[in-house]
């Protein structure tokens, strides 16, 4: 494969086939298809438009701030560590009326940079828009209005000026500068500031406690409009180190909304073109794919005293300070990475494992959270929750090998080999006396608590072992230190095999959910067994058994795969551990079941994770559902980061079998799409220095694949679409001419 050119591969159908073709020559894009690409590159903006449902949560978010509310436009802004407000909300008054904003409510529109309520009413209409600015300490919140009658609009809102979780101030303060037209907070030590008004508010009146009454609320008003359209914005800034800065930040956004949001409808539309885009048959599929690139991006936050990183999710905190799982998390970054990867973002992955680096442990363990006022509180000393999991550590391991694999960024893991080398010495401490990693006094694996526990090695967490172990091997090859591959390479080995038999059912025939402390089975049927098949760890014809039991009703829903079967006495639906449905889960069956070619519940996982990014917080994927309603758990995160990755790695990983590998420069394509998909695309697929395109069809008698891009010197590619076990292989040109290949039979395809 050549840069620049084109490839095209043809296969006259009559039989399932996997082919692998190396090194090819490409000639040029024939006009037919060069008009498809046109047509494609012209899809409309990304949004998602609809009924506003009171009860949904939408968020805004930048890397230094974020608005998190209900879709009735009740919100709450916070610059990171530090919230300064809740229950920020808009009334309206005309004439004698005083109407609440919610109650007219009636449309919500989703773009990456920003979300819109449209409020109407008999004279006149509102759309909001919550705006945060891609990498400012502020948020703002713009008001477009179109009136027939004078209409003046008030902000009222709640005071908290508190600090994230567990963190907090002592005694806060607001009052009214005149002169900035906006709320000033400080509190006692004047270590924290912020701001929030308008260049047209008027009428302020501040929360109050006296001996004879008090008012929790505090508001003001924006000028009348007496008729016509006009604009108004609401600015917040925030600060940790002077009031100077608040003021700065408060004017900046205050003088350019336009631009600043331009800017970043800029970034997310760039960001979206130098990643891999797909264009596929089902529409849902491709817009909740890229709505997941987006919301993955959304994860990237960056702390003024810890640094940049991935957090893990988002949900209003009401009246507590802990807005769901918006703080660093080491295993949800650690899986998020994995979908950056495919998706080709190494820039996000490479400052994820940094922030997860600087934080590690002294003994290698990696971290399990950390808190956004970790650096005001004694975090890592008197709370118990910074190491609590043993799973990330493995994970750490495994992700680092898939960057450096994926990016050919060697350099990076001959950098950093004092943290790798350190994971996998803490990694062998959990070993017991057979090599199994244990859960006991080490932290917990996947499952923190509930009937399912106590256990000694969860498969999942014995399958992230053996695959930190085949990590190990590569990037000791990889980071300079190649005479330690061998024994890796043996442990791994052995590891594996060990997997394959101890977890094993005979009698049930599935892999088992974990081996308790006798060193007995748990006969339990778990999703959480795919995680090992996500890694390829799994003897074909056991995997196949499992997944045969797992994709029976009493596992999977229309939504998405319990941790448990709803026969199992003690699965509860609103059990966090031991009944519901995650989307995490339902993506690594997705991908575990595509590797071993069962596309069927594959694609019926991989759609079910996609549609929820359409269906509840417009956009984004919850973090967990009940498992018997297609509800989210109450205490469930809107926007969970990992959530929307596993739509991502589903999509690239599983059903278009993409993968790159820049150290050996080989692009490898084994899609499993659907029986009536005619064609599909993928574009910009990095591949080291280069990017290439794909498009793929499909017709009665032939399978194509063509190829475009450039940028490397000599890449290969490895071509191995599956075809139906009922059709025979008549032959394969590349550019006209006969090419050789191997045909793999599995139990599908």
């Amino acid at each position: 494969m050549q840069s620049g050119c084109k490839l095209r591969l043809i296969v006259w159908r009559r039989a399932r086939l996997l082919l692998a073709l190396l090194p090819i020559v490409l000639p040029t894009v024939t006009r037919a298809q060069q008009e498809e690409g046109a047509e494609a590159a012209t899809r409309p903006q990304l949004e998602i438009s609809r009924a506003a449902r009171p009860w949904e949560f939408l968020c805004a978010v930048g890397r230094k701030a974020g608005i998190f509310g209900k879709e009735s436009g009740t919100v709450e802004v916070w610059v990171y560590p530090l919230k300064i407000v809740r229950d920020l909300h808009l009334i309206f008054h005309v004439g004698d009326r005083e109407i609440p904003a919610e109650s007219l409510a009636r449309t919500l529109t989703t773009r990456p940079e920003a979300v819109m309520i449209t409020y109407a009413a008999d004279s006149f209409s509102v759309l909001e828009t919550f705006f945060v600015p891609w990498d400012e300490p502020g948020a703002m919140i713009a008001l477009e209005v179109n009136t027939y009658e004078p209409l003046e609009i008030e902000v009222r809102f709640h005071r908290d000026f508190q600090l994230m979780w567990p963190a907090a101030l002592g005694g806060t303060y607001i009052n009214w500068d005149e002169t900035l037209h906006a709320f000033a907070f400080g509190e006692e030590q004047k270590k924290w500031f912020a701001l929030l008004g308008s260049t047209s508010a008027i009428a302020p009146s501040r929360d109050y406690e006296t001996n004879y009454s008090s008012s929790e609320l505090s508001s003001f008003r924006l000028e009348r409009i007496s008729k016509g359209s006009e604009r108004r914005v609401i600015v917040i800034a925030g600060s940790a180190t002077a009031a100077t800065d608040a003021k700065e930040v408060y004017q900046r956004l205050a003088s350019h909304y336009d631009s600043l949001r331009q800017r970043s409808r800029e970034e997310y539309s760039e960001y979206l073109a130098k990643t891999t885009s797909v264009y596929l048959p089902d529409a849902e599929l491709q817009r909740a794919y890229d709505f997941a690139r987006v919301s993955v991006l959304q994860g990237l936050v960056s702390n003024p005293f810890l640094g940049t990183g991935l957090i893990a999710g988002y949900r209003t905190s009401g009246t507590s300070m802990r807005p769901g799982f918006a703080w660093f998390f080491g295993r949800d970054a650690l899986w998020t990475s994995l979908a950056l990867d495919s998706a080709g973002d190494f820039s996000t992955t490479r400052t994820a494992l940094g922030f997860l680096m600087k934080y590690q442990r002294d003994d290698g363990k990696v971290e399990h959270e950390i808190a956004q006022s970790a650096a005001q509180v004694p975090w890592f000393k008197e709370y118990p929750y910074a190491y609590a999991s043993a799973d990330a550590t493995p994970l750490f391991l495994t992700a680092m090998d898939d960057y450096a694999r994926s990016s050919g960024d060697s350099m990076f893991a001959q950098q950093n080999w004092d943290h790798i080398w350190r994971a996998y010495q803490f990694l062998r401490s959990t070993w017991d006396a057979r090599g199994l990693p244990q859960n006991a006094a080490f932290g917990h694996g996947w499952v923190e608590g509930g009937p399912l526990l106590p256990v000694k090695s969860e498969f999942y967490q014995s399958g992230l072992g053996v695959a930190a172990l085949h990590a190990l091997a590569d990037l000791a090859r990889v980071g300079g230190h190649a005479d330690l591959a061998p024994e890796a390479e043996r442990d791994f080995r052995q590891h594996q095999t060990q997997l394959n038999e101890l977890f094993w059912s005979p009698e049930h025939n599935f892999f088992a959910f974990a081996i308790n402390q006798q060193d007995r089975r748990l006969e339990t049927p778990s999703v959480l067994t795919t995680v090992p098949m996500w890694f390829g760890l799994t003897d074909d014809v056991k995997s196949q058994a499992t997944i045969a039991r797992l994709a029976d009703a009493d596992h999977m829903t229309d939504w998405g795969m319990r941790i448990i079967s709803a026969r199992d006495p003690r699965f509860n639906p609103s059990g966090y551990h031991f009944g519901s449905v995650w989307p995490l889960f339902t993506g690594w069956a997705a991908v575990g079941e595509y590797r071993y070619h069962r596309p069927l519940p594959a694609y019926a996982n991989l759609r079910a994770n996609a549609l929820l990014g359409l269906e509840g917080s417009a956009g984004h994927v919850t973090e967990v559902l009940s498992g018997a309603f297609f509800e989210p758990l109450s205490t469930s995160s809107p926007h969970q980061i990992w959530s929307s990755g596993m739509v991502i790695s589903p999509v690239l990983r599983g059903m278009l079998g993409l993968s790159t590998d820049a150290l050996e420069k080989r692009l490898t394509v084994s899609p499993h799409a659907p029986g009536d998909w005619m064609w599909w695309k993928a574009q910009h697929i990095v591949l080291g220095s280069g990017s290439f395109d794909l498009a793929y069809r499909s017709t009665a008698d032939t399978i194509s694949l063509t190829i475009t891009g450039g940028g490397m010197q000599g890449p290969s590619l490895d071509f191995s679409p599956a075809i139906s076990p009922n059709a025979r292989i008549l032959g394969v040109e590349v550019d006209g001419t006969k090419a050789k290949y191997t045909v793999e039979r599995t139990s599908t395809d």
